[in-house]
């Protein structure tokens, strides 16, 4: 028996410590680099992973590698929403070994995983007590970004565009590799870009001062600013964010939302609650966008996270130019288009009453 499988097969105390003393790279079978530069060694084949952020775990279902998944993050549900169970049947019964931030060795150690995948922002204790006992930690952002801001929540970004591209391609290639599923991943990032050019072409010609000012609702007054994709996806739809003055994820002032007074409110769609508190707090009613109902609940597929997901490119910059400029994209039907994506990559039907 190998070494490697020794300490799956014996997770007791003894073992592992024993084995935190030895060189990993023995009884490994090749390299990957991850997104914080981290050369990780990992078996040739993986059959059991634990992944402990929600966008890797939604490209691996988008991969069709859900089979492999050991393990997912205790706060899957909170980060993609109550619905995504329904994309990953079974998920509701796996076990939750930890946290974005956070994890337990001892219940880790019995899922006996090959590899477990982390953010990027994931504390560095965290991942040195994973490795520590002889499991491979991959690291995912989807960002492509300098070596120093690589493990940041809120990294600095010189060039947006460039960074989230080549990240959320990176990214996907990352996960595809270690899962085995490198066709599928090459498929999922040509799908992911394949709308950019007509979103484009329809939103030709339209001045900065034209652009509608749009402010993305989260629970308790947080907003994504400049550096994170949320901006970015607002920009190609042809909208201003006007929280770009602040950097990254953070909490606003709810004077500083009537000071930017949006002509539109998106929110995401696993915070549906937040739609509600704007249309009945007194505090939000002279803001245009609540005068004027236009408060958006985004769907399912439109991902205004701080961070790429293939369907908010693919899907997400689309749906919200054309609630944006209804004229310009009336041809359009965003039912099939995201029946189609959801067919090939969840293998199941879009739910046509969102």
């Amino acid at each position: 028996m190998s070494l490697h499988s020794l300490l799956r097969a014996s997770p007791a105390a003894g073992v592992f410590l024993m084995v935190a003393c030895l060189s990993f790279p023995a009884f490994a079978d090749r390299v990957v680099k991850d997104q914080i530069g981290h050369e990780v060694h990992v078996p040739n084949v993986v059959s059991r992973a634990v992944i402990l952020q929600h966008q890797t775990l939604d490209i691996a279902v988008e991969l069709g590698a859900f089979d492999k998944v050991a393990g997912v993050l205790e706060e899957w549900k909170k980060q993609l929403g109550p619905r995504f169970a329904r994309l990953a049947p079974g998920i509701e019964k796996l076990p939750t070994p930890g946290g974005l931030t956070k994890v337990n060795i001892e219940e880790l150690l019995k899922l006996k995983p090959d590899v477990v995948f982390v953010t990027n922002y994931a504390p560095e204790e965290m991942r040195e007590q994973i490795a520590a006992v002889g499991i491979p930690v991959v690291a995912v952002s989807l960002l492509t970004v300098d070596p120093a801001e690589a493990t940041k929540l809120n990294p600095q970004v010189k060039d947006e565009t460039a960074a989230t591209d080549q990240g959320l391609t990176d990214g996907i290639r990352l996960i595809a590799d270690v899962l085995d599923r490198k066709a599928e991943g090459e498929k999922l990032i040509a799908k992911a870009t394949a709308s950019r050019k007509l979103v484009a072409e329809r939103l030709a010609g339209i001045s900065e001062a034209q652009r509608v000012p749009v402010y993305m609702a989260n629970p308790d007054l947080t907003t994504y600013g400049h550096g994170k994709y949320t901006g970015l996806m607002m920009e190609r739809s042809g909208a201003r964010n006007v929280a770009n003055a602040i950097a990254g994820f953070k909490q606003v002032s709810m004077e500083d939302v009537l000071a930017w007074n949006p002509a539109v409110i998106f929110v995401q769609e696993r915070y549906p609650a937040v739609v509600d508190d704007i249309r009945k707090s007194a505090s939000w009613q002279g803001i245009d966008a609540v005068k004027n109902g236009r408060i958006y609940l985004m769907p399912e597929y439109a991902k205004a996270w701080g961070y790429p997901m293939p369907e908010a490119l693919a899907l997400g910059e689309l749906w919200m130019a054309k609630k944006l400029y209804p004229d310009r994209f009336a041809d359009i039907d965003m039912k099939k288009e995201a029946d189609d994506y959801y067919r090939e990559f969840y293998r199941t039907s879009f739910d046509l009453e969102q």
